[in-house]
């Protein structure tokens, strides 16, 4: 069965207050009674004082002559009722024999247990017990010459009980009123805690369902507060964690998405090596069958020598750009960035292509602007000597290459555009063009030794140093041919702006 906690703070307040207010009375009311005890035995103990007094100012004033014992005999009646009128308290006297000699009490007189009493207060020592609603003081009477009897005295301690009896009645209606009103008190006041903490349940199912809380569930100053804010932070964390989650998931997702389009890929790139490097083979195979059916034609021989070296050059220049390729894949690390003013290098890669390019009758025009970027060197002008290379290949006999750069400040790149006046890529394959082992024109290819890697290369490159690569659209009042623009990050762009106006 299940017990509110407000009701179990409430029930256990009240036993506290219960077993507080028992032993607080406990301890009241004895000390009370010692007190009542204490004064009745000073009381009785100056009447005694008393008594012994005018016994024996009676004795050396009336009867020195005589014994103790005759005294008592002869005047004890006498001293009782005088004794009894001074005292105001009912008295007997009883001589060392332990007879009564005199006494006040005419009627109703207990002496129940006198003789044992009398016994014990003949040696010399004091006796008192209730009886009742009356004390029975019973003390050794002194006489000239040392003990000569006893006195028995007896006091109403009625007004001892009834004080006794109101005290302890105020104690316990006292009690049941606290106890009433602390379980009420305490109850409404553990109803505070109970609230905060059904609020801080509510929390906590909620985010075991998955309901996140948005703020702490209880606003308190004290250990519940610090308990509730709490819940709240375990309940941001979980909620991030769980997206932290989820996102990975995601991640891992499209990880595999992606490991599976590129084992497709490989697949793919694996059939077109294989098929790229059987073209050149076959070739090869070819004239070197036709060489041992007709080794004397000389026409042959050198036909054969001609192409078997053209496609051995082909094989050699796929075979090395493939080790390009997967080295970029492999040795990241090997790039060693600097800052590199790239006016300087194009510059440089177009001296190095200028023989090429003036073997095959086309111009190359510069219009370069200072720019520095931060760029592994030789990554830069392997891509530069690519484009050109490209830009010589497939051009058209007497045609124009240009290559342009220059520094945007605003976007904080350096743009560089490589021209060739050759025939332009069908919109078709402006998308493909980067993909390994993709040529627009299969002979073509092959006529200029053409790999259909030289691009895919290029843009890994690129995009290794950070930059971007794209072919840019033909419009309608546009000269004809093929544009490259690459674009890098400016070094420092607010300081090109000085560079420039040199």
């Amino acid at each position: 069965m299940r017990v509110s906690i407000k009701l179990k703070f409430s029930v256990f307040l009240a036993a506290l207050l219960i077993l507080t207010v028992v032993v607080l009375s406990y301890l009241v009311l004895r000390g009370i009674e010692r007190n009542q005890q204490t004064q009745i035995e000073d009381i009785l103990s100056q009447q005694t004082r008393l008594v012994n007094l005018n016994v024996r100012q009676s004795y050396y004033t009336e009867s020195i002559h005589l014994e103790p014992d005759a005294f008592l005999q002869q005047s004890g009646r006498r001293l009782a009722q005088e004794l009894a009128n001074s005292t105001g308290l009912p008295i007997a006297l009883y001589d060392m024999k332990g007879q009564q000699v005199g006494s006040s009490i005419t009627t109703g007189e207990r002496t129940e247990g006198m003789t044992e009493t009398l016994n014990y207060v003949l040696q010399n020592k004091i006796v008192y017990r209730e009886q009742g609603e009356t004390l029975l003081y019973v003390a050794p009477l002194d006489g000239p010459d040392g003990q000569m009897g006893a006195v028995r005295m007896q006091y109403s301690i009625q007004s001892y009980h009834e004080f006794y009896a109101r005290i302890l009645n105020l104690f316990m209606w006292a009690g049941i009123a606290v106890v009433g009103l602390s379980f009420i008190l305490g109850y409404l006041f553990y109803n505070r805690f109970a609230v905060a903490i059904t609020r801080l349940k509510k929390s906590a199912d909620s985010i075991r369902e998955g309901d996140y809380i948005e703020a702490s569930p209880v606003k308190r100053k004290d250990e519940l507060g610090e308990l509730g804010q709490g819940i709240y932070y375990m309940s941001t964390s979980i909620r991030q964690n769980i997206t932290a989650m989820h996102d990975e998931q995601q991640k891992l997702k499209l990880a595999i998405e992606k490991l599976q389009a590129l084992e497709q890929q490989q697949k793919q790139y694996i059939g077109n090596i294989s098929h790229e490097f059987k073209t050149p083979l076959t070739s090869i195979k070819a004239y070197v069958e036709l060489l041992n059916m007709y080794k004397d034609d000389p026409q042959l021989l050198e036909d054969a020598t001609n192409n078997i070296g053209k496609e051995t050059e082909r094989l050699y220049e796929m075979v090395e750009k493939v080790l390009h390729i997967s080295a970029l894949e492999k040795y990241d690390f090997e790039n060693q960035a600097e800052d590199v003013e790239v006016r300087a290098l194009l510059e440089d890669a177009c001296g190095r292509m200028r023989g090429k390019a003036e073997k095959f009758g086309l111009a190359m025009e510069l219009n370069l602007e200072p720019a520095t970027i931060h760029s592994d060197r030789e990554n830069l002008m392997h891509i530069f000597i690519n484009l050109l290379d490209n830009a010589i290949k497939y051009n058209e006999p007497a045609g124009v290459i240009r290559v342009y750069s220059e520094p945007r400040v605003q976007e904080q790149k350096a743009v560089i555009r490589i021209f060739n006046s050759g025939v332009p890529i069908p919109e078709e394959s402006r998308e493909k063009i980067f993909e390994p082992f993709y040529t627009v024109n299969k002979d073509r290819a092959r006529k200029t030794g053409g790999t259909g890697l030289g691009l895919s290369l290029v843009k890994q490159f690129v995009e290794k140093q950070g930059g971007t690569i794209q072919l840019l659209p033909l419009y309608k009042d546009d000269e004809e041919g093929t544009t490259f623009e690459l674009t890098f990050p400016l070094v420092n762009p607010s300081l090109q702006v000085g560079n420039n106006s040199e």
